[in-house]
């Protein structure tokens, strides 16, 4: 029993995969906490579909997938911040509209081009037993690159979060701030994609996070809960997928949403209220 567990520790493939699912958890969850405080859960879901065109469109035209999607993810980003800020239509709507337009290119991109349809799959629905070195790289640049940001910028991505009025007139430059946790969740999403899929990558972003929320009402305790939810989520799912034969990104997604309703029945109303009234330090 016990050696069995240990059985898939001997295949490259799978530790691999395990390395990747544990950190791109992690760095979900830094950046969920930033998504679900600013009210702006939708946009991990609809980044994911905008970036599934530049995948496809990558992929049609045979270019490095990192260049391609990650260029047209980040652009995405950057347009719906722009759009939003401009107020004549919310992020919500900016959101669907680019993200929707995105999306539904790579699909007549699938339709058209037939040998596109394989990696594109691999991209919707995550293959995270078929990471290679390239995607374990991918994955630990951004993650040192997230946590560098997070660090250095980390009193105005808290102003600009809470308060971005009072920190405009305070001399912080929210529309920066903003488009830099664009151009990071853009990245994240482009290098975790391939690992959970974009169908399941927004509950990677909220999950963690919102299980946090509930758990503290602590900023800075947040901006560690949820890497570490979503670390265990990763690290754990990735383990029991193996055992049972599931599939291993919606097995990390089931064990994430595990955690959150574990979270919401032990914390009580106090820690419920919690979502409602957060105070940051």
């Amino acid at each position: 029993m016990v050696a069995g567990i240990w059985t898939p520790y001997q295949f490259e493939f799978f530790t691999n995969g395990l390395f990747v699912a544990t950190v791109a958890g992690a760095l979900c969850g830094v950046l969920g906490v930033f998504v679900v405080l600013r009210g702006m859960s939708y946009i991990g879901h609809g980044l994911s579909h905008a970036v599934f065109g530049g995948a496809a469109a990558s992929a049609v035209m045979q270019l490095n997938f990192f260049l391609g999607a990650g260029i047209w993810g980040v652009v995405s980003g950057l347009l719906i911040g722009r759009i939003a800020r401009r107020r004549i239509i919310g992020a919500d709507a900016a959101i669907g509209v680019v993200t929707t337009a995105s999306f539904a290119l790579g699909l007549a991109l699938i339709n058209r081009y037939g040998q596109a349809r394989k990696s594109i799959e691999a991209v919707l629905f995550g293959s995270i037993l078929g990471v290679d070195t390239t995607d374990i790289v991918a994955v630990s640049i951004v993650s040192v690159a997230t946590v560098a940001v997070v660090v250095l910028a980390y009193r105005r991505l808290l102003f600009a979060t809470f308060d971005p009025e009072v920190a405009e007139v305070s001399g912080v430059r929210v529309p920066r701030v903003e488009a830099l946790l664009m151009v990071m969740l853009s990245l994240t999403i482009l290098v975790t994609m391939r690992v959970i899929g974009t169908l399941l990558i927004s509950a990677m972003l909220v999950i963690p996070a919102s299980t946090a929320r509930m758990l503290t009402n602590s900023f800075s305790r947040m901006l560690w809960i949820s890497p570490l939810i979503g670390a265990a989520a990763g690290f754990l799912g990735m383990n029991i997928s193996y055992h049972l034969d599931l599939s291993a990104s919606a097995t990390v997604i089931l064990v994430a949403t595990v955690f959150f309703v574990a979270s919401y029945a032990i914390s009580g109303v106090r820690g419920r209220a919690r979502i409602a009234h957060l105070h940051h330090v």
